[in-house]
C-alpha cells in the first residue's frame, strides 16, 4: 500500500532551501551519530544547488558523511551538465568537503563499460541510504527514470538485483546511469524538492493520474516507498 506524500509548500526558493538543508542535516547528524555512516544520495539539474549551499554550512559530523548521486549524466566531471560538478561546486566546500563522495561516473566510454565497477562502489555502501533528494522533470521523470528509457521497466522493477543502470532515452540528452527504484525506495528519509508553477502542475497531475501521467516513474516509487516521501515545493 502507498503512502501519501508529505507536502511542504514555501512562498519562495530560499525558505524552502533553508528549510530542506535543515531537514535533511538533522537527519544526517542523527545517522552519524547512531550508525557512524551517514548517506546521502542527491540529484542533479539547476533547482537543488542553493540548497546545497545551505546544507554544506550546517553543522554536521561531515567527515562521517558519504554523498553520492541518484543518476549521472554520461560527462566527465568538469563538464558543465555533470551532477558530480554541481555537487562538489556547492555541497563539497567548507567543511562539508570533508564529507566522502561516490561519484557515479567513471572515465570511460559509455556507462555500460563502468556498470561493474560502480555497482561494486554502490552495494558497498551502508543500506538503506538515510536520504536521497530527488527532483522533477517536466515530462514525469526523477532520478534518470525518463519516460520510454531504454531500460525503465528493469529501473522500475520493485524486485530489481540491480542497484544501478545505465539509462537512454529520447528526451534524455547524454545516455546516463541511474540507481534503481529498490535502492532510492528504501531510504529512511525521501525527498522531492520541487520549484516553480510547472513543475507543481506536472506532481499535481501525477499525483491525480491524469493522461500520461498516470504512468509516470514517480508514482511507481510512491507506491514503494518505505516511508512517506516529503514534497518541499516553492513559486
Amino acid at each position: 500500500m502507498s503512502l501519501k506524500p508529505v507536502e511542504h509548500v514555501f512562498h519562495d526558493r530560499e525558505a524552502l532551501a533553508e528549510v530542506l538543508a535543515q531537514a535533511v542535516a538533522t537527519n544526517l547528524d542523527e545517522a552519524a551519530t547512531t550508525r557512524a555512516t551517514a548517506i546521502l544520495a542527491l540529484s542533479g539539474g539547476t533547482t537543488p544547488a542553493l540548497f546545497m549551499r545551505r546544507l554544506a554550512a550546517k553543522r554536521i559530523k561531515w567527515s562521517n558523511v558519504v554523498v553520492t548521486l541518484c543518476d549521472e549524466r554520461w560527462v566527465p566531471p568538469t563538464h558543465v551538465r555533470s551532477n558530480a560538478r554541481l555537487v562538489r561546486e556547492n555541497l563539497l566546500q567548507g567543511p562539508a568537503a570533508a564529507a566522502r563522495f561516490e561519484p557515479l561516473y567513471v572515465d570511460v566510454v559509455d556507462p555500460e563499460s563502468a556498470l561493474e565497477s560502480i555497482t561494486r562502489r554502490i552495494d558497498a555502501l551502508a543500506s538503506p541510504f538515510d536520504v536521497a533528494v530527488l527532483g522533477l522533470g517536466l515530462d514525469g521523470h526523477t532520478a534518470s527514470w525518463f519516460p520510454g528509457g531504454d531500460r525503465l521497466a528493469q529501473a522500475l522493477d520493485p524486485n530489481a538485483k540491480a542497484s544501478v543502470l545505465p539509462m537512454r532515452a529520447p528526451d534524455a540528452g547524454e545516455p546516463r546511469i541511474t540507481l534503481t527504484l529498490p535502492v532510492i525506495a528504501a531510504a529512511r528519509h525521501l525527498y522531492l524538492q520541487i520549484e516553480g508553477a510547472d513543475k507543481q502542475d506536472v506532481f499535481g497531475r501525477i499525483m491525480r493520474g491524469e493522461g500520461a501521467m498516470a504512468a509516470s516513474p514517480l508514482r511507481t516509487l510512491i507506491q514503494h516507498a518505505v516511508t512517506p516521501l516529503e514534497v518541499y515545493w516553492s513559486a
